[in-house]
């Protein structure tokens, strides 16, 4: 049986935010952020256009670093 202390607290992820937010600025015209919470389509989109041709990647830079980013399944970062 798991330890129920263990479990994230319900509405906020597993995934680091620090994690995310360097990720997305280092690497985030790769998709490397998208990966690393789970959003496996969404990160090979941004592989291959180069962060929605920098759009996107400036984009998921704030919505990260202003709190507004979600994981797969629509918890925010913690």
């Amino acid at each position: 049986m798991a330890d129920a202390s263990a479990a994230p607290v319900a509405g906020k992820s597993d995934k680091n935010k620090m994690t995310a937010l360097l990720l997305c600025i280092f690497l985030g015209g790769l998709g490397v952020h998208r990966f690393y919470v789970g959003k496996i389509g969404t990160g090979v989109v941004w592989l291959l256009t180069g962060g929605v041709f920098g759009i996107g990647w400036i984009i998921d830079i704030i919505m990260i670093a202003v709190d507004k980013f979600k994981d797969k399944q629509g918890n925010l970062l913690s």
